[in-house]
């Protein structure tokens, strides 16, 4: 048997978001963090609602993590050589084209909050009738939504002439993040791998969740040809050898989509356990077991993970949030009323909820997901008054987090059972105002672990089984318990009052057009505030007065 170091085997996770990239080194003996190096990644935006990435600038961010980590090893006087393993977690979703040939990307990775499919999902509705859309949804577990993969690739194949050309040369490939990773790491033009696992094919709407294969019939509703799709494999198996490199030849045998690394990572393996991860998004998993659960309340159903070739899969329920983080990131950048999103933990906090002056504000800047699906959804800010500062709207994004993650814990609750306990990770879990919150809207206790990497272990876990060098059974980390510390009255109103504010967000986009349609006597009730519908585009003339007010306050 093989000799190594004093950590014994350790495992790489390449954990790839929608901001950042890090690559983290675990001893698998242990699940202890040896080392990491994190970089940012940059968002654009060519038009309103559009949202984009530069898919070499994610490769060269992954490989520059993978660099310096190793490099770190050598300086801690770790041998590189114990490393036996890579796994890949990835913002799903997100769609990326490449040239085989040339292993040049055809267009910018369309980013899953991209809503500018928004007219071919109302398109296929009208022409291709409810029958049709509900047996996609059937199939692939996923409703008609700008959110999912399908037609993100088919906008790029109608509308991108590179992509056209490719695909008649016979050299388009395409797929989410992971499978651009996997292609480069393992070769490239030089014999890739182009490969997918079951977790991120599952949120492309193109997948059977049965049969667990591309699916004939979604493939010729969205017109995607299928050979410039990836094989689907199984979430914990070798895919290949990284080919070039500070880890040449060591294998990459895991691969999970970020939200289910998530929940392998925080050891929600049985039926019932429920994770939620507070990123730039919000995303509660709901572990089925072998169970396909079809939600007649706005979830999706999706594959959880599948632990080897010849392991069954095990499936969630699932609802997705779409701005969490990036509330604060606009309050930060859109309005500038706060210099870092850690200071509204301490803003937070110097209001009260029923002080004069507070507010509701629902962050629709593109629409709502789970469980609404109401892409006509702007964000609205309700009950402004001469007495509203900018803690209360620091305040009011917090809540707003807490608010919507209530609403798809309420339809999981519906779904299936009541939940017992919420296992909370990502950035904004850090926050511990905001897992007070969460705490008291939802009337359950919050765990948060000690060790928030939970989405970065995940995919080491499945690496490491898949050479059989991870412990069958993951001890559970040290965390801190957030309990309800409101009554039962206080937290219906303050979810009556949300609701409010709720509804107010809804019919405010038409077609992508900002169509205010509500009716006056709407604001007798609250003075309220439209948002512009791009994240990206908040400098409208009344929030940046506004934002200059409250900054002076």
């Amino acid at each position: 048997m093989r000799e190594f170091g004093r950590f014994g085997p350790l495992i790489g996770a390449i954990d790839e978001g929608t901001s950042n990239v890090k690559f983290m080194v675990f001893a698998a003996n242990t699940t202890e963090v040896l080392t990491y190096h994190q970089t940012s990644l940059k968002r654009f935006s060519p038009q309103e609602g559009w949202v984009e990435q530069d898919a070499l600038e994610i490769l060269s961010a992954v490989i520059e993590c993978v660099e310096v980590t190793v490099d770190n090893l050598r300086k801690l006087d770790i041998n590189p050589d114990d490393l036996v393993s890579i796994g890949i977690t990835n913002q799903r979703e997100t769609t990326i084209v490449w040239n085989s040939v040339t292993g040049q990307p055809l267009y910018s990775a369309i980013v899953w909050l991209d809503v500018r499919t928004s007219k071919i999902v109302d398109e296929l509705t009208k022409t291709k009738g409810v029958q049709s859309v509900n047996a996609v949804t059937q199939t692939s577990g996923l409703p008609l939504s700008t959110y999912f993969s399908s037609v993100k690739l088919k906008w790029l194949l109608e509308n991108v002439t590179a992509v056209k050309d490719a695909l008649g040369a016979g050299c388009c490939l395409a797929g989410t993040v992971d499978a651009w990773l996997i292609w480069n790491l393992t070769g490239g033009t030089h014999g890739g791998i182009h490969a997918t696992d079951v977790s991120n094919a599952s949120r492309t709407q193109l997948m059977s969740l049965k049969s667990l294969q591309w699916d004939a019939g979604l493939l010729r509703f969205f017109e995607i040809p299928r050979q410039i799709l990836p094989t689907i494999r199984s979430s914990s198996e070798i895919y290949g050898y990284i080919a070039n490199g500070a880890l040449l030849g060591v294998p990459i045998s895991g691969c999970l989509g970020d939200q289910q690394a998530a929940l392998v990572g925080q050891g929600c393996m049985s039926f019932g356990q429920v994770k939620c991860t507070f990123g730039t998004g919000c995303f509660l998993l709901y572990n089925t077991g072998d169970s396909i659960v079809h939600s007649e309340s706005g979830l999706l159903t999706t594959v959880a993970y599948k632990l080897g070739p010849q392991a069954p899969p095990v499936y969630a329920l699932e609802g997705s949030v779409a701005i969490a983080g990036d509330t604060l990131q606009w309050l930060q950048e859109g309005l500038e009323i706060i210099d870092d999103v850690k200071d509204s933990e301490v803003l937070a906090t110097e209001v009260d909820d029923d002080e004069e002056g507070s507010i509701c504000l629902v962050p629709a800047f593109n629409g709502l997901y789970s469980p609404y699906w109401r892409k006509d959804a702007r964000g609205v800010i309700c009950g402004i008054s001469s007495k509203t500062r900018r803690e209360h709207l620091v305040r009011a994004a917090l809540e707003a987090v807490c608010h919507q993650t209530r609403a798809v814990a309420t339809a999981m609750e519906t779904s299936c059972a009541p939940l017992r306990r919420l296992l909370a990770d990502g950035g904004m879990s850090q926050n511990s105002t905001l897992m007070q919150m969460q705490a008291d809207l939802l009337g359950i206790s919050v765990i948060r672990p000690l060790m928030m990497e939970s989405t970065a272990l995940g995919a080491a876990i499945v690496a490491g089984r898949a050479i059989k060098v991870w412990p069958a059974r993951t001890p559970s980390p040290p965390a801190d318990t957030f309990l309800p510390a409101i009554s039962a009255e206080e937290r219906e109103i303050r979810c009556a009052r949300w609701e409010k504010a709720l509804s107010r967000s809804l019919g405010w986009a038409k077609d992508g057009v900002e169509a205010i349609s509500k009716s006056k006597s709407d604001k007798a009730d609250s003075a309220t505030m439209v948002l512009p519908s791009g994240l990206f585009f908040l400098g409208t003339a009344l929030l940046v007065v506004i934002a200059d007010k409250l900054k002076s306050i």
